[in-house]
């Protein structure tokens, strides 16, 4: 067992907290760093990244708010070099399906020093039920600017368990594994199939990019945030990544979950319990 900590960058993020987690449970030693800890991580502060490098071997490593970023290569790029000089070993990158930013990413890591691996991910089924789409759901419509394009959602609990095997099995090393759920399903079945496990009335609306960044705006959401979810729903969002990957079975040789089965485990823990929405009779 090594004696040096594992890293996780973004430890209080949907993957990083899982993977902290499950390394914690399985004996390993772990530094997880956001902005609020101590050390404190700060993307936007390249100040505050060697503290939390220092004397770690292998990291865990998640950019905020996302690789499709046009600040994410540049950020990499000074991170992946920080990483080299103090003595990392293993760095392991979450990234994005489709994403040129993220591909850029992840060609530096892959030139460099350091031994890798880059877990490539279709977008998550937790977003329905910890992201940004639940307040939808819980109000019964929600409205995103996607048609009838299918994406193979994915469960970050799968993600999480690529990534530990990546961090613990040396064999895995320097390898890409593309990550996503077993079938490709559009938002209107997902929230049909939601409806049906919940047992209220979900109704999905397809409105304009235009309509849905302003709502976002009225929120309150900043200005690189709307730029993300423009990008996401025009450019990355376009089918390019509804064929299934087979990165799960690659790195844990078992199917990758489906939606049913998130489905349940959703309901099992009453995120989607509200009271006075459930249907009558």
């Amino acid at each position: 067992m090594k004696t040096s900590p594992i890293l996780i960058i973004g430890k209080t993020a949907k993957t990083g907290l899982r993977v902290e987690q499950r390394l914690q449970a399985l004996g390993y030693s772990t530094r997880g760093v956001s902005r609020s800890s101590s050390p404190a991580f700060d993307w936007e502060d390249a100040s505050t990244w060697r503290a939390a490098l220092e004397g770690v071997e292998s990291a865990y490593v998640t950019f905020y708010p996302d690789l499709a970023m046009p600040s994410a290569e540049q950020g990499i790029r000074d991170f992946v070099s920080l990483a080299e000089d103090v003595g990392l070993q293993h760095l392991v990158l979450l990234s994005g399906r489709g994403e040129q930013g993220a591909e850029r990413a992840e060609t530096i890591l892959m030139n460099s020093a350091l031994d890798w691996n880059v877990v490539r991910s279709s977008w998550f089924m937790q977003n329905f039920s910890e992201g940004f789409m639940i307040e939808g759901i819980l109000s019964g419509e929600l409205m995103l600017p996607a048609g009838d394009i299918a994406e193979p959602f994915i469960d970050i609990d799968d993600i999480a368990d690529v990534a530990v095997a990546a961090l613990t099995n040396p064999e895995l090393r320097n390898r890409l594994f593309e990550v996503s759920g077993p079938r490709a399903m559009t938002f209107a079945q997902c929230v049909a199939d939601i409806s049906d496990a919940a047992g209220y009335d979900i109704k999905y609306t397809r409105i304009s990019v235009e309509e849905f960044l302003q709502a976002l705006r009225e929120q309150g959401l900043p200005e690189d945030m709307l730029w993300l979810m423009h990008e996401l729903f025009t450019v990355v969002f376009d089918g390019r990544n509804s064929t299934p990957a087979t990165g799960v079975e690659e790195a844990l040789g078992r199917p990758a979950t489906d939606f049913s089965d998130y489905l349940r485990k959703v309901m099992a823990s009453g995120a989607w319990n509200r009271s006075g929405l459930l249907r009558q009779g």
